[in-house]
């Protein structure tokens, strides 16, 4: 409970305490964290589970059982930049944890400098609050959807920077040039491709690589083919120049390398042609930074299969930024509790015993080092030790 009067101070600092008699934001953010991670559907679900549960929940300052409509007020007032600022020091706090790797895996010298952009769409009901793109197939009616644009570095496996939009929202605005320093790699899929933006990363230093789109009007300055024994193209290199008009200004030129290669990795082989402004580094590191991009489509799938992210505690959008907050920090905290464990466990293991245990008296770090001798200790510790009381004695 040291971190309840930080929460408190972010909460009082952006208004979420003005009257409030007893529900404060600690308590908002507790309830919260145990409905995702035990995959509550419904504020029913929530209030009526607590009950049972209440000596337990007394333990971390829970002074009240709040109603549906307490916590449905909560999750439409208090604002949901508390439960940012509580994500984004969690993640300050634990930043270089995450980036540690305590098994000593043999990790490429580039993974440390590489940061991987994309987004993600979370389909609503309601066209109202957030404006979607596309029709129903079988209705013909337009669905909302929240997109959440993510920043992570590869890593560390949690975002380090996270916007919400529309779903009908272009994803270009999320590259943002003054965000990077020199040296930092970037991995972003062709949503992204912008020339200005290209040449303000590469005059900063950055290095991106991103997918080919097949509409690209370029010159071609070099040309080299890499084939194997057997007389069959192995790699491509293109040296090529962008040129784009632009009306109120000069027009930019920018300067790259296409890189086609054989994926062999697809049912049937496919060529792959990838853009990079980087002239030096080998065509094999460059294919191996791409592919590294799949980390962050891993991580949205992370979220939505082990976290509630087809029900939503509210209709506004304050609480559906809530609950994407909660969700968030609940994941950054499954994931240094994984990188804390010695023994090998999966993200979605994990986080099933976690939802199972979620109110035992149990020590989580020795259960997961092993489950089975620590509960034999339990079992041991119960049969010698009297009945603990219960709400009715």
């Amino acid at each position: 409970m040291t971190y309840t009067p930080k929460i408190l101070r972010f909460s009082h600092e952006n208004g979420g305490e003005k009257y409030v008699k007893h529900f404060d934001a600690w308590q908002h953010l507790i309830i919260m964290l145990y409905a995702v991670i035990k995959r509550f559907d419904s504020l029913r679900e929530i209030t009526n589970s607590m009950f049972p549960e209440a000596r337990k929940f007394a333990h971390l300052g829970i002074s009240m059982m709040p109603r549906r409509s307490t916590l449905s007020d909560a999750n439409a007032r208090r604002p949901e930049r508390i439960f940012e600022a509580a994500y984004r020091d969690l993640y300050a706090t634990y930043k270089d944890e995450l980036s540690s790797d305590s098994r000593k895996r043999q990790t490429p010298k580039w993974l440390s400098r590489l940061q991987i952009i994309d987004s993600t769409t979370i389909t609503l009901f309601s066209n109202i609050i957030f404006k979607g793109v596309g029709r129903h197939p079988k209705t013909g009616r337009k669905k909302g959807g929240i997109k959440v644009h993510a920043n992570i570095h590869a890593n560390e496996g949690v975002p380090s920077d996270i916007k919400y939009t529309s779903a009908a929202k272009n994803d270009s605005f999320m590259l943002q040039p003054s965000n990077y320093s020199c040296g930092d790699i970037l991995a972003i899929d062709r949503a992204y491709i912008d020339y200005a933006k290209f040449e303000e990363l590469t005059a900063r230093g950055v290095i991106y690589v991103t997918k080919m789109k097949k509409n690209l009007v370029y010159t071609i300055d070099s040309d080299k083919m890499y084939m194997s024994p057997k007389g069959l193209m192995e790699l491509r290199v293109q040296r090529v120049t962008f040129k784009k008009q632009v009306k109120d200004g000069e027009d930019i030129v920018h300067h790259a390398r296409i890189i086609t290669y054989v994926d062999i990795k697809k049912e049937k082989a496919k060529l792959v042609s990838l853009l990079t402004n980087d002239m030096d580094m080998e065509p094999e590191d460059i294919v191996a930074i791409y592919r590294k991009r799949w980390e962050i489509e891993l991580l949205f799938k992370q979220l939505k299969q082990n976290f509630p992210l087809r029900y939503f505690y509210g209709e506004s959008s304050n609480a559906i930024k809530i609950q994407i907050w909660v969700t968030l920090i609940a994941n950054l905290l499954l994931m240094i509790m994984q990188k804390r464990i010695q023994r090998p466990w999966s993200f979605s293991g994990l986080a099933t015993m976690c939802r199972i245990m979620l109110m035992y008296y149990v020590n989580p770090y020795s259960f997961f080092e092993a489950p089975e001798k620590d509960w034999q200790k339990i079992m041991k510790e119960t049969e010698s030790s009297p009945p603990e009381l219960t709400l009715f004695d």
